[in-house]
């Protein structure tokens, strides 16, 4: 049901159907908005690998009314293990499930995107337009309104354009000065898919180091699937280039790089071929000065990625929709207070998580040789004896987000 808060409607358009745009189509259209979202697939994307939620990422879904939705569809994963190349674990870090202090490697709330965006889509359907197979090729504003420009020919008029059209946002793309580069690498690159489960994949994610700065995770989601990772340190222009060729050639990129690593490899390149879902990223942030111009803003990865290294990449974009869709509803008469406070608001806690993640710290993850693996897994393994990761976790004050607080707005709670 629609809760009318706002001093007048806007007509707004979302551009992106990912977790942060449905997110702000789920408090816009309830702070009583007419909400468009278009999205250039052909259908809902529900497909991707797993992620979490974590600190405010967890309380802002409760906000929404769906933190037990989400609960009944989580991924089984109690840990993460550092295996050998036997499949032998030589140390495991299990989740926190207490309820208090820090998430560890692996979340209490594990979820596949697909089953998070089916969640979001199946609570925004009543009272918001989905329009599929289309997007927001361009743009024009003017003090009054902002006019869009679809893929398909056709234009249309909006009190506001969110862009929420991820990491390579191209709204974005159009705010920024010509050439300015919005990207923060940190050297690492990564591919994942999904091949058929064995009797050996578990529910506690194996990770796996091989000399050379690369790593392989298995995770297991359901009864029939496990999940593929292979990533790699190298800063090279021909890594970052890798993942936007044709994904034939990204697939032999990523096999000849891994062919002689040793445990499941074989099993792992083999079912990579044909697979009908492959993705290949270099890891990096989104890092811009400003979030909005005039009657245009963005929100989510689009905005501010904190990359999959911060442990806070979906709860960070559901945390951003939370706080724009907040002071739109409670500006919806002066846009500009509302985007500057949604910025000087949400600010504090995008640096936050933002600043989790250290190149240097990645990098001791992913060793270069033998001795060096050896190393981490024997402090690792020494670590976990004496419970100290576990201790960290549940005794720590604050997860990933830091002390920062999600607001308070008449919105809040969903009706």
């Amino acid at each position: 049901m629609t809760t009318k808060i706002a001093k007048h409607s806007l007509r707004i358009l979302v551009a992106g159907g990912g977790v942060a745009g449905q997110a702000l189509a789920f408090r816009l259209t309830r702070g009583g908005h007419q909400v468009t979202v278009v999205e250039r697939f052909p259908a809902l994307r529900a497909s991707g690998a797993q992620v979490d939620l974590r600190g405010q990422g967890i309380e802002a879904v409760e906000r929404m009314g769906l933190l037990e939705t989400v609960r009944s569809r989580l991924v089984d994963e109690a840990g993460v293990a550092f295996v050998d190349s036997r499949g032998r674990p030589k140390a495991t870090i299990m989740a926190n499930t207490s309820g208090k202090g820090r998430q560890t490697l692996t979340s209490e709330y594990e979820i596949m995107r697909g089953d998070l965006v089916r969640i979001l889509h199946e609570a925004t359907t009543n009272g918001t337009e989905y329009v599929f197979g289309k997007s927001v090729d361009g743009f024009d504003q003017d003090a009054d309104r902002v006019t869009a420009h679809f893929s398909d020919g056709t234009s249309g008029e909006y009190d506001l354009l969110i862009g929420a059209d991820g990491q390579g946002s191209r709204i974005r793309r159009a705010l920024l000065p010509e050439g300015f580069d919005p990207y923060w690498r940190v050297g690492i690159h990564m591919a994942y898919w999904f091949v058929p489960r064995i009797a050996s994949d578990t529910d506690i994610r194996d990770t796996y180091m091989v000399p050379g700065g690369r790593q392989i995770m298995r995770r297991s989601h359901n009864a029939t699937e496990t999940q593929v990772y292979f990533v790699m340190r190298e800063e090279s222009a021909e890594a970052s280039a890798i993942h936007r060729a044709p994904v034939e050639q990204q697939q032999k990129w990523w096999a000849e790089r891994f062919r002689d690593a040793g445990w499941q490899t074989d099993r792992f390149i083999e079912g990579m071929k044909d697979n009908p879902f492959f993705y290949s990223q270099e890891i990096a942030q989104v890092r811009i000065d400003s979030w909005s111009k005039g009657r245009v803003v963005l929100a989510g990865d689009a905005a501010h990625c904190a990359s999959p290294y911060s442990g806070m990449g979906i709860s960070g974009g559901l945390v951003g929709a939370y706080v724009l869709a907040g002071e739109i509803n409670r500006h919806a008469d002066d846009l500009p207070t509302a985007l500057a406070n949604y910025e000087r608001v949400l600010r504090p806690f995008v640096d936050e998580i933002q600043g989790e993640v250290s190149p240097r710290v990645l990098r001791m993850g992913m060793p270069m040789n033998k001795h060096a693996i050896s190393a981490f897994q024997n402090v690792t393994a020494l670590a976990c004896f004496f419970h100290i990761p576990a201790l960290v976790a549940r005794f720590s004050k604050e997860d990933r987000g830091g002390d920062w607080q999600l607001p308070a707005y008449a919105d809040a709670h969903a009706a």
